[in-house]
């Protein structure tokens, strides 16, 4: 239950530096040391805002994305590496819980990654995008359970889905089950047009209302400049303007402050995270007001790896001994499966 206590926080919608990782990791130590200097605990930026978001394979097909798209490999983050290196660092320096969102490099592939750092610089929560959208899927390969789970932090509990994740309703629910406080979500912004605008601010809203949590959402910018070098084509351009919504949203469903649509800024607000207890009192969608034994969610946290080592047969997938047991005797409820009972009887 979170205490009666207040809690500041921003939100930054701010260009990323299309030239490469460096230019745009000094923005986020910059919007870091400003957030810093107006007393804000937790700070979240845009989706994949390091290096950049891959604005190019919304507008081109992908046979003209090649060069960008190893670009994107040459610039994307390593974790660790020196980019979560420099921002854990500032997390520590301030004392500030930071959300940021960036293109993971693994070896061979990409991922939408949402990194969670906690004011003593110790990295919480490393995500992947469960399911790229659209013309993501030709850039990012898939994450898994792993990280779909809230995080203890100096700011409260913590969880977070990048973009159209949240009309995933049963990625929602995995962290509402977890009683998140503070929900960070992730949008890249100057994309699609007012349409996204208005389509982030129901789904956040609705998700504030749903969970009884605070949401702090973050969307991304490109000026003009930026928007004419991505696509000379001025058709195109079209579809990499307006679509931002920084907003910081209370569990009532209300914007704390207004919205920041345009240009560049940084949403600061003060939550009052007794709105928490306010708002469950009337209704807790995973708790008195949740039908469990009718109605509930499976999840499964196992990360996904493509090899599994075992020492000898006896040794379980995990290479865990401890963990060694026939799980074909099992079913998703955890219930023995009286099929492969009766059939082991018959051959015995």
């Amino acid at each position: 239950m979170a205490e009666a206590r207040k809690l500041r926080v921003a939100a930054a919608q701010i260009a990323p530096d299309l030239d490469g990782w460096a230019g745009t990791l000094d923005r986020v130590l910059a919007a870091i040391a400003e957030a810093a200097s107006k007393g804000v605990e937790l700070v979240v930026f845009p989706e994949t805002f390091v290096p950049w978001y891959p604005y190019f394979s919304f507008v081109h097909p992908p046979v003209l994305t090649g060069a960008e798209h190893i670009r994107l490999y040459e610039n994307a983050v390593v974790v660790p590496g020196p980019v979560t290196e420099a921002v854990a660092a500032a997390a520590r320096r301030h004392h500030m819980v930071v959300a940021l969102g960036v293109n993971e490099r693994d070896h061979g592939s990409l991922y939408n990654a949402q990194l969670v750092f906690d004011a003593d610089g110790a990295l919480k929560l490393k995500r992947r995008k469960l399911t790229p959208t659209f013309h993501e899927r030709m850039i990012w390969g898939q994450g898994d359970g792993a990280g779909l789970k809230v995080v203890e932090t100096a700011a409260g509990r913590v969880g977070a889905l990048a973009c159209w994740e949240h009309y995933n309703p049963l990625a929602r629910y995995a962290l509402m089950a977890q009683h998140e406080e503070i929900h960070v979500a992730q949008f890249p912004g100057s994309l699609v047009g007012p349409i996204f605008a208005d389509q982030i601010e129901v789904t956040i809203r609705h998700h504030a209302l749903e969970s009884g949590c605070f949401v702090v959402n973050a969307t991304g910018w490109l000026t003009e400049e930026q928007i004419a070098r991505i696509s000379p084509e001025e058709k195109l351009r079209k579809g990499l303007r307006g679509g931002c919504m920084t907003a910081i949203v209370s569990p009532e469903g209300a914007h704390v402050v207004p919205p920041l649509t345009q240009g560049e800024g940084l949403l600061v607000a003060d939550l009052d995270m007794g709105l928490i207890v306010k708002r469950k009192r009337m209704m807790d969608s995973v708790g008195h007001y949740a039908r469990p034994e009718l109605m509930s969610l499976l999840l499964d946290q196992r990360s996904a790896t493509p090899m599994h080592v075992t020492a000898d047969p006896s040794t379980s997938l995990s290479g865990n001994p401890a963990d060694e047991r026939d799980d074909t005797d099992r079913v998703a409820d955890g219930a023995p499966d009286q099929r492969i009972a009766v059939l082991r009887s018959a051959a015995g």
